[in-house]
């Protein structure tokens, strides 16, 4: 793609967000327009030193894109209410969900590929296991309101006919990311994050109880992927999208 492709981020001064900003700079795309919530004076050093053109308030995004029509080649839809704590389902829906589908129907209507973060959230305690199948979708079961608000935006995308859905899309299923420019999200900071800080301040992790017989206090697993691969994959997708349209 052009390197002077306009190009939006949503969630841009977020972790995930930030350091998808980071990469395409790297690669020398500069002309980027920055979508989010940017009063969080902490999250400011996750754009530091960062190249962009503009910066747009997340509520006034498509005001914006209305009233400026700009030319954009490729959305990067990151941005999101990720608490797990949190569970007001009501505020998922609105930034998960809802958003979701006001940048969803602008990428339809102005013909611009898509990229979204899903999340591994739903697939819930894993019975179904872990497939991209399409098929299982309606049947999982995600245990938190976070995890409610991701699946159900991916039900209702696989639902959108052909005439109504961006040129090219993908949702990518993140599981549990980690990395630099997480360090605003306090609890909500992956585990490699608080594990680092624990033995950097006390000399040892601190293990999470376990609520299986299977498993041994401290035994559990799971999946990690760090930033740069996820926003790698990311950027890929934007490289090779000739080849999926």
């Amino acid at each position: 793609m052009d390197k002077k492709a306009l190009i939006i981020v949503t969630g841009a001064a977020g972790f995930i967000g930030s350091c998808m900003v980071g990469y395409l700079n790297r690669k020398g795309y500069e002309d980027l327009i920055l979508v989010d919530e940017f009063d969080d004076e902490e999250k400011e050093l996750n754009l530091h030193g960062k190249k962009y053109r503009v910066r747009v308030e997340r509520d006034n995004l498509f005001e914006w894109v209305k009233n400026e029509d700009p030319p954009v080649r490729f959305v990067f839809h990151l941005g999101a209410r990720t608490d797990t704590t949190e569970f007001d389902y009501s505020i998922h829906e609105k930034l998960n969900v809802d958003y979701s589908k006001k940048i969803w129907e602008y990428c339809s209507e102005k013909n611009i590929p898509l990229v979204y973060a899903s999340s591994a959230a739903t697939y819930g305690s894993g019975d179904l296991g872990y497939s991209d199948s399409h098929e299982i979708v309606e049947k999982l079961q995600p245990l938190n309101p976070y995890g409610v608000s991701k699946n159900e935006f991916d039900k209702w995308a696989l639902k959108t006919s052909r005439e109504s859905e961006p040129p090219f899309w993908v949702g990518l299923k993140f599981f549990n990311v980690y990395g630099p420019n997480e360090y605003h999200k306090a609890r909500m900071a992956s585990v490699i994050f608080h594990s680092f800080n624990q033995v950097r301040e006390k000399g040892k992790v601190r293990l999470f109880r376990s609520h299986r017989p299977d498993f041994k206090d401290g035994e559990q697993l799971r999946d990690f992927i760090y930033v740069n691969d996820v926003v790698a994959v990311c950027y890929w997708f934007m490289e090779h999208v000739g080849e999926h349209r």
